[in-house]
């Protein structure tokens, strides 16, 4: 049974936790504002040296015709510059739409120009159950079958807004993304006592989804890397196509870390560092979700650190201690 009885979910997702009220170990989260092909694969080699064997880069593809997603241009340069022989992945979609089945699926991704290189639809071939240690929602998570078949994994990311995740970094990426369409992100979504399929929301949407991602970085053990593109970060998912929010954030760049937490924690503390008109929309969107249960839910799984150094790469590798790290984020927002 893949199910625990009784959980009792977190609390706080919704309020941001300053840097100097966080306690533990400091990882490294790489810097660029780069917002190019060349900027990505300049990152990329900061952390890409532990992407061995047969690598997999998992990102989100979009629904037809996304304005929000990562351009091709970017991913096609650093395959063929930096993983020519990888494989970007992918499952299908737990609601009806363009990428609900495979056939369909396999349209969306020619539209929308993933054509440069082989795409795994990972769950086309069935499932696998990867253990959670630890957890407190699952013993296990069912994933897209084909995820085994790597030894490798890319967290490729654009990190966003999401409307019941309250953003969408490395740890959905990662969580959802990986999770197969049918029974894995039913897991996620679905109280095992209701019929309404998007019944779990707040805490315990997160907490699930962490411990869905959870089963993969175990998974793949020190041989996986995380990048986070801030880019048209639009409040609404990629998953919401042609009808995503508007774009009200400024970008701001690439970060890297081979540190889940790090990475996904120092883009949220790009976004609180903003000024209160660039960010109003984005945090709004955090808060009321209880999105950032998803940080804190990680550091207790052990997962990562919420304390970082920065390594500007544009700067000569400068490097801001975590003390400094904060004041650094506020000048990157402005």
């Amino acid at each position: 049974m893949s199910e625990k009885k009784n959980p009792v979910p977190g609390v706080g997702g919704d309020k941001y936790i300053p840097y100097e009220e966080r306690t533990g170990e400091e990882a490294i989260v790489f810097f660029t504002r780069d917002l190019s092909a060349a900027g990505l694969e300049k990152i990329y080699k900061r952390v890409g040296s532990v992407l061995t064997g047969r690598v997999a880069i998992k990102l989100h593809t979009g629904e037809p015709h996304g304005p929000n997603i990562l351009p091709r241009e970017w991913v096609k340069n650093l395959v063929e510059n930096e993983l020519p022989q990888a494989t970007i992945v992918e499952t299908n979609t737990y609601y009806e739409g363009p990428r609900y089945t495979t056939e369909s699926h396999r349209e969306t991704l020619k539209v929308n120009g993933w054509t440069f290189c082989p795409v795994d639809i990972m769950d086309e071939h069935g499932t696998a159950m990867l253990p959670v240690v630890g957890g407190k929602w699952f013993t296990e998570m069912s994933v897209g079958k084909d995820l085994l078949n790597y030894d490798s994994l890319l967290a490729l990311t654009h990190f966003k807004g999401h409307t019941m995740g309250g953003f969408g970094g490395s740890d959905k990426n990662l969580g959802i993304g990986c999770a197969d369409g049918r029974i894995g992100k039913d897991m996620i979504h679905r109280d095992p006592n209701s019929t309404n399929m998007w019944s779990n929301a707040e805490e315990t949407l997160m907490e699930r989804m962490t411990e869905s991602t959870k089963s993969v970085i175990d998974h793949f053990a020190g041989h996986i890397a995380y990048i986070n593109v801030m880019r048209n970060m639009s409040v609404s998912c990629d998953c919401e196509g042609v009808g995503a929010e508007p774009v009200v954030t400024p970008d701001v760049g690439i970060l890297a870390s081979l540190d889940i937490l790090a990475v996904d924690q120092a883009c949220v503390d790009v976004i609180f560092a903003m000024d209160e008109k660039d960010h109003r929309a984005m945090v709004e969107r955090m808060t009321t979700r209880h999105g950032l249960r998803q940080l804190t839910y990680m550091k207790e799984l052990g997962m990562g650190h919420d304390r970082y150094h920065l390594i500007d790469i544009d700067n000569g590798d400068v490097e801001i201690t975590a003390k400094d790290a904060v004041a650094h984020v506020k000048h990157i927002a402005d």
